[in-house]
C-alpha cells in the first residue's frame, strides 16, 4: 500500500474535524463567515483539494444547504471553483493550488475599494484637519502594499523553490 495512502487511512476523522473546526473559528474572528470559513479550511484539509456538496456536508455534519449558501460565498470571492464532474450532474469544489496568492489577492481588491472610499473621506473632512490628513495617508498605505504585492508573490516562489524538499 502507497505511504500516501496508509497516511490517510491511520487519521483520526475526530482530530480533523477538530482541526476544521478550530481553524474555521480563527478564520471566522478575522471576519470570513462561519460556515465559507468551515468549508474553506476542509477543502484545505483535504488530499485532493476538491470535494463534492455531500462529502463537505457529511465531512462538515451540516445539511446540503448550509453548504451551498458556503460554497456560494467562496465563489464570489474567487477562493474556490465550481466543476462539474465528467458524465454527472454534480457540482466538485476545487480550491486552487495557489490558494494563499488568491487570499492575499481578495484582500488586495478589498483594501483598493476602502482605498477609493478613503479618499472620498479625506475630500470630505479637508486634507488640513487631523481626520483628513490620517484618512488621506490610509490610502497611500494600501496603494504601496498593492503595488508590493506582486513582487512579494514572486518572492514567495522563490522561496517556495529553494525550499522543496
Amino acid at each position: 500500500m502507497p505511504e500516501a495512502q496508509q497516511a490517510r487511512e491511520a487519521r483520526d476523522s475526530a482530530a480533523v474535524r477538530q482541526f476544521i473546526q478550530r481553524f474555521a473559528s480563527l478564520l471566522a474572528d478575522s471576519g470570513m463567515p462561519r460556515m465559507p470559513a468551515r468549508i474553506f479550511v476542509a477543502l484545505l484539509a483535504a488530499d485532493t483539494s476538491r470535494l463534492t456538496a455531500d462529502e463537505l456536508a457529511g465531512l462538515l455534519q451540516v445539511s446540503p444547504a448550509a453548504v451551498s449558501g458556503g460554497v456560494r460565498y467562496l465563489v464570489q470571492v474567487g477562493l474556490v471553483s465550481r466543476e462539474t464532474e465528467a458524465g454527472s450532474r454534480r457540482h466538485v469544489y476545487r480550491m486552487p493550488d495557489n490558494v494563499w496568492h488568491e487570499v492575499l489577492r481578495v484582500r488586495d481588491r478589498i483594501m483598493l475599494r476602502w482605498a477609493d472610499t478613503m479618499r472620498d473621506g479625506a475630500e470630505v473632512l479637508g486634507a488640513g484637519t487631523p481626520a483628513g490628513a490620517r484618512l488621506a495617508e490610509s490610502p497611500m498605505y494600501f496603494d504601496f502594499v498593492s503595488k508590493e504585492l506582486p513582487a512579494l508573490l514572486d518572492r514567495w516562489e522563490d522561496y517556495k523553490a529553494a525550499h522543496r524538499d
